[in-house]
């Protein structure tokens, strides 16, 4: 079984909460894909240096707008992905929400690692790589963000946990994770899923630019849809989770299998 998905690749507005999430809700009601991911922190923006200025544009998981939202990925039968200012007391964290149309309430993966001046604001991610399985849609999600792909173990530890696409919503600035991303895909059998912001921002005398080129890479390292650097884009793909599943790549070797942990130490 084929499933679409679709890459959303915005600028959200920095510190504007209201207006990010009312584009977040018109996209979804525009886009029809079985998997829809936003970029990182797609309701807050980006470059924030203080949880002060940070934390009045946070959200709780369990707040009116995440249930909005999971009530629209419900009504469209779809798997969302968001990124977002995840606010747990007083703690923050760089997240995405995953919102699956059969579970009960949103699911969540904490960013395992910080990027340049994240530690300001944000606290270590405490979740773990994990994978999702929606079964009416037979695929199995893992989740990473932005950064994490710099560490070849986040994409295996996913991969060996079962995932057939791993999504990656993002703000990246740098130009080498077109190298590693279709690397991750190759080197786990998995499709990756990249949606990444453009545009700018700055603080003080600081500018951020982020790069845009949401892409998708196919679990042979192909890539298989990409956007312009520049510019409000969907980006649409389709995939065969299940053929990710068997690691063989000839009648003898295995990817996972003939992995040998114990020479890796």
């Amino acid at each position: 079984m084929e499933l679409s998905v679709a890459l959303i690749q915005q600028s959200p507005l920095w510190a504007n909460l209201e207006y990010n999430c009312q584009i977040i809700q018109q996209t979804i009601h525009q886009t029809d894909a079985d998997i829809l991911v936003f970029p990182e922190l797609a309701t807050s923006g980006y470059f924030f240096t203080s949880k002060e200025d940070l934390m009045p544009h946070s959200i709780d998981v369990h707040c009116d707008i995440c249930k909005t939202f999971h009530t629209m990925a419900r009504e469209k039968n779809a798997i969302i992905v968001i990124g977002f200012a995840e606010r747990d007391k007083d703690t923050l964290y760089n997240s995405a929400m995953l919102l699956f149309p059969h579970e009960e309430k949103p699911i969540v993966y904490r960013k395992t690692h910080l990027f340049y001046k994240e530690f300001l604001c944000f606290s270590p991610g405490n979740t773990g790589f994990f994978v999702v399985e929606d079964t009416a849609k037979d695929v199995r999600v893992g989740t990473m963000i932005c950064y994490d792909w710099r560490f070849p173990e986040s994409a295996r530890t996913l991969g060996l946990r079962g995932a057939d696409i791993i999504v990656c919503p993002s703000n990246l600035v740098t130009d080498v994770w077109h190298i590693a991303m279709p690397c991750r895909a190759l080197e786990n059998k998995v499709y990756m899923a990249v949606a990444n912001r453009y545009g700018t921002e700055k603080v003080g005398d600081e500018e951020l630019t982020f790069k845009g080129e949401s892409a998708l890479w196919g679990y042979n390292g192909a890539i298989m849809a990409k956007a312009l650097p520049h510019g409000d884009a969907i980006v649409y793909g389709g995939i065969q989770p299940q053929l990710t599943r068997s690691k063989s790549f000839n009648s003898v070797n295995d990817i996972f299998r003939d992995r040998r942990p114990e020479m890796y130490v």
